[in-house]
């Protein structure tokens, strides 16, 4: 259980720090830039802890599923970045993928 718990932290510390480069403006603001270095080696520290009883591509289909959710809807809500249908279908796919893999898949350790 705890391995989830660091996934979740190593998720939020990269959709953290992904929104914080969209707004370094090609790394020419020092703010934004210091919390998205950061907030990487923080969300990548995190992803090794489960990384080590893990499946490396179980663990890394997680977290970019998950990372592409939640920055796609920070994208829409925060950004105004629109979406269309084809986006949505592609989203629900992801998620899908996902509850696939967390309730179907023996390679998970539990």
């Amino acid at each position: 259980m705890l391995n989830y718990v660091y996934l979740v932290v190593a998720i939020l510390f990269e959709v953290v720090a992904t929104t914080a480069l969209k707004q370094t403006e090609g790394f020419t603001r020092l703010a934004p830039s210091l919390v998205s270095v950061a907030g990487y080696a923080l969300a990548f520290y995190f992803l090794s802890l489960p990384l080590r009883t893990m499946p490396v591509g179980v663990v890394y289909a997680l977290w970019c599923g998950a990372g592409i959710i939640f920055i796609t809807v920070i994208g829409w809500v925060w950004f105004r970045q629109a979406l269309d249908l084809p986006a949505l279908a592609g989203m629900a796919l992801i998620m899908a993928g996902v509850a696939v893999i967390n309730l179907f898949s023996k390679t998970i350790v539990h």
